[in-house]
Formats: C-alpha cells, structure tokens, sequence
C-alpha cells in the first residue's frame, strides 16, 4: 500500500470525498489537475538533470555524497527570482545558502545564526555574501502602512535601517528610487549585523581568512552589482562593537 505522502493530490481529493456528503466544486479538481502536472514536471526536471551531470561526470553524485566544502555563505531574499546558485552559474557544493524574506540578518533570529556559526566554525567559508535585489517586496512593503501580517514585525528592522537614512533616502527624485537606496542601504545593515556578530570575530581573531560582502541583483538586467562594502577585520568595525575574543 502506498503512503498517503507518495499520493497524487487528485487521489487524495477523490478518497476524501468518496465516502462523504460533501461534493468538492469543479474547479478544486482543475486546481489539483494543475499541481499534479507541475510537480510532476519538476520531478521530470529532476531526471534530466541527473542524467545530464552524470553524462559529463559520472561519479559526480558518488563524491557530492561525501561532504560539502564550500567557500561562500550566502545569505540572500527568498524571492523565486532569485536562485543563488543559478545567477551565480554555481554548482552543488559550491554555496551554502540561507534565504529569508528581504535577506535580513537578526541577531534574534537563532535560524540565521545557526547557519552563520555552521558555515563559519564548522565549514570554515572564506566568504559571506549578503545578497539583495532591487524591486524587493519585502523593502517595499517595509516603505508602506498597510498591515500585512506577521511579516510587519519581520520587516520592521528595515523601518529602521529607512528612520535612521530618512534625509537620504527622501531625497531621492521618485518612489523607485527611494525603494532601490533603501535595498542598497538593507544590504548595507546586514552585512554590518554579520560582522558585529562574535562568530565572525572569533574567526578573526583566530587567524582566519573571512570576508564579508553586500551585493544587490538587477532583476531587469540579471546582472550583480557590488556595493563595496567589504568588511574583514575588526578594525573595520566601529569600537562599540568588536567583541574581546
């Protein structure tokens, strides 16, 4: 007998309401018509995928099994249209990858952190890219009043990465504008968030070769820019915030 998780969402409907008074309306079926075909395109996806590698290297999937050593965190917006390791041209193994709306990094969030302190003591990474995207929903709504749900409270960090740049960011000509300098300047945050943290400083201090980035996707163009903002020492920190480790 099959598992009801190996299913197809159709026969799950179809059993639910088999023995049921309730009649499930027309389009619920077309609706899960549509999921069945697109998961199962994802999964013919898979296939060709793995043929394709294992066509070009056929112990790819053997060694990948044996551990990852990446040099790069990245830490970036769960936007669909930004998959970090395809703008990237990056294989498996070659990105450890966190993504959260709008790529906040809060010191409150044990998520982040985790992923931080793994790739940073466990994986030992050189590199740690913060990476944003112009148009993001999240920084958008961030600029608005409208409630939206629990995602406000996620969002309210960048209502203050916005109070704290009011004049420079209400300076600029038009609402894009204003909306691209505030991706800009949460990108900035985030990247002076990981560095404060005692992770990356007792990386420094123990020698190693870390570096922290802000980069920002042009969903318009496809193409990265880099906001030079590179920090990879504790003096590049203001005093208050470099830890005795």
């Amino acid at each position: 007998m099959r598992s009801i998780y190996h299913q197809p969402i159709k026969e799950l409907a179809q059993a639910m309401f088999s023995n049921s008074l309730l009649t499930p309306p027309l389009s619920f079926f077309f609706f899960t018509n549509m999921a069945d075909n697109n998961l199962q395109k994802l999964l013919d996806n898979n296939r060709e995928w793995v043929e394709s590698i294992t066509k070009e290297n056929p112990d790819f999937f053997i060694n990948s099994s044996k551990g990852q050593q990446p040099k790069i965190v990245w830490f970036g917006c769960s936007d669909s249209r930004v998959p970090a390791e395809t703008i990237v041209k990056a294989g498996p193994g070659e990105i450890f990858v966190h993504r959260n709306i709008a790529n906040q990094f809060n010191h409150a969030d044990l998520n982040s952190l985790s992923v931080l302190e793994y790739a940073v003591l466990h994986l030992k990474v050189e590199h740690v890219v913060v990476c944003g995207h112009y148009g993001c929903g999240g920084v958008l709504g961030s600029m608005g009043h409208n409630i939206n749900g629990l995602v406000d409270n996620w969002l309210r960090n960048i209502k203050d990465v916005y109070l704290h740049n009011k004049s420079s960011v209400e300076s600029c000509g038009d609402d894009k504008e204003k909306s691209d300098l505030l991706v800009e300047l949460n990108v900035k945050k985030q990247v002076r968030n990981i560095s404060a943290t005692d992770i990356v400083q007792k990386a420094w201090t123990d020698g190693r070769k870390l570096t922290i980035h802000g980069w920002v996707y042009q969903l318009d163009t496809g193409l990265l820019k880099d906001l030079e903002v590179d920090v990879s020492s504790k003096q590049d920190l203001s005093e208050i915030y470099r830890y005795n480790c």
